[in-house]
């Protein structure tokens, strides 16, 4: 049977469905019977393979309750993201690069009511007066929507989804990203209460190293993490405070801001803060934070290099408090962050550790630097794959001061 054979079947048992049956009266599992039973009647006087029958099912339950053609995608734990532009054009990556698939939905009008019911499950609102929306999936998958008019090829829907097992340095490990010895190192930074920021461009995975980094906070700690959308899995600490950002309702009122939980947290006998990424002018109330007592915390930000991730949250202080002097601003980012870790995606789309530097402080007008691990291609390195590992360099740890105060008498 042909694709667009099997869509029209789709369809046809859909609509019967949905005409004639009690919907809002049957549970899930009442309905998913009924389903195979109409489905079974509808295709009896024809051959259809097994397999295909359970696929036809499966698309018309999915149709009525689930996210439709999204659902089988979804629960394909290869795919790391799903890109929607628009109901005739899907593409998915996969094991690290981009297919198109022969898929699409039925209409627009569809793809619609899919964004609506996704949106609806975190009680947020996407709508023509507000027509972009980051939200999340129940699984944790951070997600994002723009409809027309502002998306000119239809409604277009980005999924990023995250595995169900949360990251740990272990898994980061088995995939080379970083050694055992240098796990260790990230250990004892964490514990003795660095202010570690991670930079990455998009897709470096900087959200899953931030992962697997927050799973070393001690289990005893007090811990409040502040998101756009929630996605982080700190597994062990009791004493958790998940925050999560909110848009402005259609008349404009009600947004809460990272910047406002930032604030908000302070007041919460913080241990720990883990910001889930800073964009904007939050990284103002978040320097201010590492630099008030509150050491330990963690976040991410979008940067070429640990020199750009610098700039970067220069001009994102500046975005926050455009009066303060350069100076100031420099200052107090050499103060208040303690270690960068920088992450890239390399040329053949595997995700690297790139360099671990240590801030040590302000001096000539200049943010100063020590790179203390690098990485360094090696001889089995060609176009197609990287290979190669992080490599310490001679500089020494600068600003042992933490690490002593914590008892941790080891070198770094």
């Amino acid at each position: 049977m042909e694709f667009d054979e099997e869509q029209q079947i789709v369809s046809e048992i859909k609509k019967y469905i949905t005409d004639t049956l009690p919907l809002s009266r049957l549970s899930d599992e009442e309905l998913e019977e009924q389903v195979e039973e109409i489905t079974e009647k509808h295709l009896q006087d024809r051959y259809v393979p097994i397999g295909q029958k359970v696929s036809i099912v499966g698309q018309v339950y999915s149709a009525i309750r689930g996210f439709g053609l999204l659902d089988a995608i979804i629960s394909d734990d290869t795919i790391t993201e799903v890109m929607i532009n628009g109901p005739k054009h899907i593409f998915i990556e996969q094991n690290g690069r981009l297919f198109k698939l022969d898929k699409q939905f039925e209409s627009q009008r569809r793809l619609e009511d899919i964004i609506q019911r996704i949106v609806g499950l975190a009680g947020r609102e996407v709508n023509q007066a507000n027509p972009i929306c980051d939200t999340r999936l129940p699984d944790g998958s951070r997600v994002n929507v723009v409809l027309p008019p502002i998306a000119l090829c239809g409604p277009t829907l980005t999924i990023r989804k995250f595995s169900k097992t949360p990251m740990t340095m272990e898994r980061l490990i088995a995939y080379g990203s970083v050694t055992q010895e240098i796990a260790e190192k990230l250990e004892m930074l964490v514990r003795a209460k660095y202010n570690i920021f991670i930079s990455g461009g998009t897709g470096s995975g900087k959200t899953t190293f931030l992962n697997a980094l927050s799973n070393y906070i001690p289990k005893d700690e007090r811990v409040i993490t502040i998101e756009d959308s929630a996605e982080l899995q700190i597994v062990g600490v009791e004493n958790l405070v998940s925050l999560e950002t909110r848009n402005a309702n259609s008349s404009g009122a009600g947004q809460i801001t990272i910047r406002d939980l930032i604030k908000s947290s302070l007041r919460m006998r913080p241990e720990r803060i883990v910001v889930g990424e800073v964009r904007g002018g939050e990284a103002l109330d978040m320097l201010q934070a590492m630099n008030t007592g509150h050491d330990g915390s963690l976040s991410t930000g979008h940067a070429n290099s640990t020199q750009d991730m610098l700039s970067r949250l220069e001009t994102m202080v500046l975005q926050g408090a455009a009066g303060l002097p350069l100076e100031a601003i420099r200052q107090q980012i050499a103060s208040a962050v303690d270690i960068i870790i920088h992450l890239s995606r390399l040329r053949d789309k595997s995700r690297k550790t790139m360099e671990i530097t240590e801030v040590t402080g302000y001096r000539d007008g200049k943010i100063q630097l020590n790179p203390l691990y690098v990485f360094e291609e090696d001889e089995n390195t060609s176009l197609e794959k990287v290979s190669g590992a992080l490599v310490r360099t001679k500089n020494p740890l600068q600003n042992d001061f933490k690490l002593k105060l914590s008892g941790i008498r080891a070198e770094i």
